[in-house]
């Protein structure tokens, strides 16, 4: 059965250097949640102080309810991913993933039975005898999965367990995990550093930065209505502008640049506008928007526009044929008020 998870006002440090401060967070039983946010910002202790490798100063960690703070971790019922894998070298893959039953004293026919079901539920059924230096990066990711997954927990924690994988493999397991968890009906919470695998794989995510929750909720709703400068650039490119929004709804930017029709309250703002969100179109010779910088990423050419004293990032999708702007070529930029989020 999974089981819902609560962070209750949590604070952790060592020593007089903090880590986490008052974090509190509720996870949904059958949830896939993320936790999301660049290296330091306490997102691996948080994960580990639920696992129990760790107590927290202040606060508490319940599951399904139950208060664990102080229980050890093979007291939680929760199965861990490493990053590294952690798997034994001179261990068959079946050995390797009836470890974890053999501690708990399961039973030798039911270890079996459930080493056989986890290893088909990963692909693996035809590698119970192979040694982990006989398998690829993938296949250990799967054989680290079983192992977890035999000891049915009541909460999956997953710590980066993909930066070992090459890009095209990475998204390949990102679906398996996210198809298995489905599957089980599996509480998952995953770590990392990487947006857009947590944007694929999570119904909710938190962003944190310097031991604090900076926002919770949908990847979508985030990435569309980002709380603060932080998690706006975070959370993919966003050029950032400094201004004020008249009583009119036009913003006015500090070096001159102007939009009109903003949804927000008089006053000074920072305007969040996404590169997609900016279209750009041939001009005459001697305009003052120019383009200074472009790359070409594959599904977009990435371009570096000043005008009217910003720097703006804008993305334009690559269609064959059609040709590029020039860097020094003048261009007419267009902002859609409507994709635009305002931060205060």
């Amino acid at each position: 059965m999974a089981a819902g998870v609560s962070i209750d006002h949590v604070t952790f440090g060592y020593g007089a250097t903090p880590v986490l401060d008052d974090v509190a967070l509720e996870i949904a039983e059958g949830e896939f949640f993320a936790f999301l946010g660049p290296s330091g910002s306490g997102k691996t202790t948080l994960l580990r102080l639920i696992a129990g490798f760790g107590r927290p100063n202040k606060g508490r960690i319940l599951i399904g309810g139950r208060d664990v703070t102080r229980l050890p971790p093979w007291e939680r019922n929760l199965g861990m991913v490493f990053q590294s894998y952690a798997l034994w070298p001179h261990m068959t893959v079946a050995k390797n993933v009836a470890f974890g039953l053999e501690r708990r004293n399961v039973s030798r026919a039911e270890r079996a039975r459930r080493v056989e079901e986890a290893l088909a539920l990963v692909g693996l059924s035809n590698y119970a005898g192979r040694r982990p230096a006989q398998l690829s990066g993938g296949q250990q990711q799967r054989v680290a999965l079983a192992r977890t997954l035999v000891i049915e927990p009541e909460v999956l924690l997953l710590d980066e367990p993909l930066s070992n994988l090459d890009a095209k493999l990475r998204t390949d397991m990102r679906a398996e995990i996210r198809a298995l968890q489905r599957k089980l009906k599996l509480t998952a919470i995953y770590v990392t550093h990487d947006q857009e695998e947590a944007n694929a794989i999570a119904d909710r995510l938190a962003v944190l930065e310097g031991g604090r929750i900076q926002q919770v909720g949908t990847p979508l709703a985030l990435y569309d209505n980002p709380s603060n400068r932080f998690v706006a650039t975070f959370l993919g490119t966003a050029n950032l502008i400094e201004g004020e929004i008249g009583s009119d709804r036009s913003f006015k930017g500090a070096d001159g640049f102007t939009l009109a029709g903003i949804d927000g309250d008089p006053g000074k703002a920072c305007l969040s506008v996404r590169p997609q969100a900016i279209m750009l179109a041939a001009a005459l010779s001697g305009a003052d928007t120019t383009v200074t910088m472009r790359e070409f990423l594959g599904g977009i050419v990435r371009y570096r526009v000043r005008a009217a004293g910003q720097d703006m990032t804008v993305d334009v999708p690559h269609r064959r044929g059609e040709p590029a702007f020039s860097v020094g070529a003048p261009v007419v930029m267009t902002v859609d008020p409507r994709q635009v989020a305002v931060l205060r």
